[in-house]
């Protein structure tokens, strides 16, 4: 056999072998060629063969891997056959005269007698069959001795690719069954989403049409979830959101749905209930009593302890009494009627509350803007001692709104920490304090003069509230030791270490501390003592009821004893009586604040009456 002859052959095998990426079709290709090449009729491959051994009885068993030229072989492709080991194993070899070695396949009719194996290195074997050996010249044993080696290796290449491509193939469909995951569900809890609420809402509607059952609608809102994040931190919050979740799935039945409709607001559709009204209100009660429990429950976040508390609004429906979007809307609003009976409560919808509850979110609205609108306004209501001299005044937040007119501070102060917009407030109202004590630094009558700000325990709590009242403390030289803040026993109610920190670390720049609202918070006294204050400033309702009601007295007098053994001033707010004045320096109170001296006034008019002459001009009606 010339070179000529078998040079196009092996060109044409390595071509075949080379052109393919994955395993089975390299395999049946492979053979394919073989076949054409040596005249055999039908063939088949088996790779990873196992090792022989004594008790395997002449047989091995093999994976099919590829077969070509019998149709009853091709069918068993995949399959394990018990194999004899003469037939796999060993050099390459032509042989004839072997049906008994051949009669173990799984052939069509048991005629093949001669056979030509191929080793593939060490991967396994090439088995060609014929019923009798085709004639050839060519020296097929030692002629496809190199491109059995390109063979091996274009198998290991291939099942590598096949690998890559499984993976990938796996990837994309668990990317794909997560897309598909998300469009119906939430990525944070995993609960369902508001689309699919929706969608079950509607199925329990129609269902309601043909037995007459109630169905209700839960609406279940955080409490106080916004102060939560600025003070625990986004982190933190989403463990107290995915903790929500799993407890509202422990309390609803089966066949019920608890989703998150976005923030910290869960909606439960709890489907189906009786069909009278009054039973299907007591069983929805019932289960928003065990979700009100099972979240009154501590968190534990970073190794504390957080208590949470939730509101829950409760909308009945029945059928398609009411549109969907009337549904939602009384859902919200019943947990709006929850948050304005104080929160931590459970409240059904009252169509008689909801005006109210409008009027609220339109109020909301109009917030948001005013700050932009310039809508704010300062007042100023004076304090004095008892010699008689104005030390100072409070610092008052007014919203004079273009269509409500003077907005109460009682009722949009409230809102603003709801919101968060008194951050931003609070920040505006400690700046314009700072300008105003710098332009009375030029005025002999005014320079030694105090400013009393509030500051809200959201804004407070910011992790940036230092640096900005050191950086405005840098702009306004020479303000901070007439600068006193004014902060309310909510302060305390966590991380009491870091609020003393954060009071010292003022304190070193000059800012004095008051802590309003004395009385009537949550603060230890344990913590009281370490406090860096200046000030115990003694609430108004105390003051208010000081000459009628001997409690009031008597906490007023604790009050002023307590201060004084721990070297604080005291102020009193609220004084509006001679009879107050008298009873509160008979106890030893020295500082005072009240529309008795004063009413709240712009800053043009408190200027205007101190102008007067002597500040004590100001004292004239309440001579001290």
């Amino acid at each position: 056999m010339s070179r000529d002859d078998v040079i196009p052959i092996l060109y044409e095998m390595a071509l075949t072998i080379g052109g393919e990426v994955s395993l089975s079709p390299l395999l049946s290709r492979t053979l394919q060629r073989l076949l054409y090449f040596t005249s055999f009729p039908a063939g088949f491959i088996c790779l990873d063969l196992p090792a022989p051994s004594d008790s395997d009885g002449g047989f091995l068993p093999v994976r099919l891997d590829a077969a070509v030229g019998d149709y009853k072989l091709i069918q068993h492709i995949g399959n394990v056959l018990q194999l004899p080991k003469q037939l796999l194993l060993g050099p390459a070899v032509r042989l004839d005269g072997q049906a008994a070695l051949l009669s173990a396949l799984p052939v069509l009719h048991n005629v093949y007698q001669a056979f030509l194996r191929l080793p593939i290195g060490r991967l396994g074997a090439i088995i060609l069959m014929a019923p009798r050996m085709p004639e050839t010249t060519l020296p097929l044993t030692l002629m496809f001795e190199p491109i059995m080696a390109h063979l091996e290796k274009a198998i290991m290449l291939c099942r590598h690719h096949d690998e890559y491509m499984s993976q990938l193939i796996a990837d994309r469909q668990q990317a794909d069954t997560r897309a598909e995951f998300l469009a119906l569900h939430d990525a944070l809890t995993g609960l369902p989403n508001r689309g699919l609420l929706l969608d079950r809402i509607h199925q329990a509607m129609a269902m309601g049409s043909r037995n007459g059952q109630y169905g209700a609608l839960m609406t279940l809102n955080v409490d106080h979830f916004k102060q939560l994040n600025d003070l625990y931190g986004y982190q933190a919050c989403d463990q107290v959101l995915i903790e929500t979740a799993r407890r509202l799935e422990r309390c609803i039945r089966e066949g019920d749905t608890v989703a998150r409709f976005g923030g910290d607001e869960f909606m439960l559709l709890l489907w189906p209930l009786p069909a009278t009204q009054k039973d299907a209100a007591i069983q929805a009660e019932q289960i928003a009593q065990q979700a009100r429990q099972a979240l009154a429950l501590p968190y534990r976040l970073n190794g504390r302890e957080l208590s949470v508390s939730c509101s829950i609004g409760i909308s009945l429906f029945r059928a398609h009494l009411d549109t969907l979007e009337t549904l939602l809307r009384n859902a919200e609003t019943s947990v709006y009627q929850a948050k304005a009976a104080g929160r931590n409560t459970i409240r059904f919808f009252d169509p008689e509350i909801q005006t109210v509850i409008m009027a609220r979110l339109a109020l909301e609205a109009d917030l948001e803007r005013a700050m932009a609108l310039n809508e704010f306004r300062l007042y100023f209501q004076l304090q004095a001692n008892d010699q008689a001299c104005v030390t100072g005044a409070e610092v008052l937040i007014r919203w004079l709104h273009p269509k409500r007119g003077l907005v109460s501070p009682a009722v949009f102060i409230p809102l603003a920490e709801e919101t968060g917009a008194i951050v931003a407030i609070g920040d505006w109202v400690l700046e314009m304090a700072c300008r105003q004590l710098q332009v009375w630094q030029d005025q002999p009558k005014f320079c030694h003069l105090r400013l009393a700000v509030n500051v809200s325990a959201v804004q407070f709590h910011r992790p940036d509230f230092t640096d900005k009242v050191s950086g405005l403390m840098a702009r306004y030289s020479g303000v901070a030791g007439l600068l006193k803040l004014e902060l309310t026993e909510s302060v305390m109610l966590d991380s009491a270490e870091q609020v003393i920190r954060k009071i010292q670390l003022l304190k070193n720049l000059g800012i004095r501390f008051s802590m309003d609202d004395f009385g009537t918070g949550y603060s230890s006294l344990a913590y009281l003592k370490r406090l860096p204050l200046d000030q115990l400033k003694i609430d108004q309702s105390f003051v208010r009821d000081i000459a009628s009601d001997p409690s009031a007295a008597v906490i007023i007098q604790t009050i002023i004893g307590m201060a004084q053994n721990l070297g604080l001033e005291v102020i009193a707010e609220g004084l509006e009586t001679q009879e107050q004045l008298v009873l509160l320096k008979q106890y030893g109170c020295h500082h005072y604040q009240g529309y008795l001296l004063g009413k709240p006034l712009p800053i043009d008019q408190f200027e205007a009456l101190l102008e007067q002459g002597d500040l004590s001009l100001a004292l004239k009606q309440a001579p001290i």
